[in-house]
């Protein structure tokens, strides 16, 4: 684990020293500095979780000001806990829908690639040979249908990387010690993962724990990826600097991830 705190204007936020030393734009977003009160306290940045619009318009404005990046540079996506991959060539205009998918690639150059979290796996992807950045979002449901190996699949085939080439960063997300889960997740985990699960499923006191950054990381590891960072922080064990849906009882905000190839 490499991670820095960074500072730009009020904004705080996290990066991976592996990406910095490859010259990637990438930007985990603390929860400060925002207008949004409690639950939602205060940089959210997302519309879903009943902060009022006009606050999170305000965050998001404060964030990309910070950060010297433009409204009408930013693709977002509507993340729905599946495994469909987005390659997008431009930003989404202003009023238009949200295309579904729960992973975001691009190769152009001052577009930058937003998706919200609060204890779901953030995965920032990089191929600094290709040039091609993405971020995928896996909750149990992403991981277990494995969104980054379908990330990284694409990035291959639309793209032309190779996997020993792309840098993989595990941001953010709720830690092996906090994510209790019931009879149907740990199916599903055996399914996704056959006799691996025994290392990924822990029960301790009569609950069942799962730890999802070492499953994304054997996915990734699966897939070819062979330099790989893990920022070890539980977004439950920090609510200072991050939302956490789990920890929060479902009603707090989203914290941002951003990445982009800056020309």
């Amino acid at each position: 684990m490499s991670t820095i705190f960074q500072q730009a204007g009020s904004v705080r936020y996290l990066g991976f020293d592996m990406l910095e030393k490859a010259g990637l734009f990438h930007a985990v977003i603390t929860r400060h500095e925002g207008v949004s009160p409690a639950p939602w306290n205060s940089l959210n940045l997302g519309g879903s979780g009943g902060d009022e619009r006009n606050r999170v318009v305000e965050n998001r404005r404060r964030l990309f000001q910070a950060l010297n990046i433009e409204s009408h540079q930013i693709y977002d996506a509507w993340q729905v806990h599946g495994n469909d991959v987005i390659c997008t060539n431009g930003p989404r205009e202003a009023g238009a829908p949200f295309e579904k998918g729960d992973a975001i690639l691009t190769n152009v150059p001052n577009l930058f690639l937003l998706m919200l979290f609060a204890d779901c796996v953030p995965i920032v992807l990089y191929d600094p040979v290709r040039k091609v950045v993405g971020i995928a979002h896996a909750g149990w449901k992403g991981t277990v249908l494995r969104v980054a190996q379908k990330a990284v699949e694409m990035m291959v085939v639309r793209y032309a990387s190779q996997p020993k080439n792309i840098l993989a960063a595990i941001g953010p997300s709720i830690g092996p010690d906090h994510y209790s889960v019931g009879e149907d997740v740990i199916g599903a985990v055996k399914n996704a993962f056959g006799t691996a699960a025994e290392h990924l499923i822990h029960r301790n006191n009569g609950q069942v724990k799962l730890d999802l950054w070492q499953s994304n990381r054997i996915i990734l590891e699966q897939s070819g990826i062979e330099h790989i960072e893990v920022a070890g922080i539980c977004t439950a064990c920090h609510l200072d600097d991050w939302f956490s849906h789990r920890a929060e009882h479902g009603k707090t905000g989203r914290f941002g991830v951003l990445v982009g190839l800056r020309a």
